[in-house]
């Protein structure tokens, strides 16, 4: 049987995914992807996933990484905890992102912020910034003319948009009140 227009769509937007995971990508290309990607429903992305790059010259390319970020959990669609780092002892700790995430609009002017160094130094601070309590939600909306599930913070103007790549694999986009360019992340299953 022949596939549709959007089987080979998808087919295509998760080759791309593959070659752009590898080698980076510009921000128009990352945006073609994840419009050809399948959008998901909010019980899929329950559970614990793994968080990893997708470089597209964003200024918070790295960022997340260097500073040891985990992934996120999404307990139920009304408890998620967007921002779940490694502490130095290797134990994961949920982060508040009211207290995380202030500095985002300053990542082109305040460079530092992206360095090993402020990595290391943010590592230290996770048990200060750490918290129990859910700060974020899971709701279908409309992203792109595509309704999907999507993270919906607590206490800031983010939300963030996820499209099927596989079973597995998600592709998401920050979408924060101002920012000038989306910013691209990967979540994996963990476990």
């Amino acid at each position: 049987m022949a596939a549709t227009q959007s089987e080979k769509a998808h087919d295509n937007a998760v080759t791309g995914f593959a070659q752009a995971q590898q080698t980076g990508t510009s921000s128009e290309e990352a945006l073609a992807i994840f419009d050809a990607l399948e959008p998901v429903e909010t019980d899929f992305m329950l559970g614990a996933w793994k968080g990893e790059g997708f470089e597209t010259g964003h200024p918070m390319d790295g960022m997340l990484e260097r500073c040891h970020w985990h992934g996120k959990r999404f307990d139920t669609t009304e408890h998620v905890h967007p921002l779940v780092f490694r502490k130095r002892n290797g134990e994961l700790s949920s982060v508040k992102p009211l207290l995380a995430m202030p500095g985002l609009g300053l990542l082109d002017k305040l460079t530092f912020l992206k360095t090993d160094a402020a990595g290391a130094m943010f590592q230290t601070l996770i048990p200060l910034l750490s918290g129990n309590k859910s700060a974020a939600r899971l709701r279908m909306t409309t992203y792109r003319g595509k309704p999907t599930a999507t993270m919906v913070y607590d206490n800031l103007p983010i939300n963030d948009v996820f499209r099927k790549v596989d079973h597995n694999t998600v592709l998401g986009i920050m979408d924060l009140k101002g920012m000038k360019q989306s910013f691209f992340f990967v979540l994996r299953r963990d476990g």
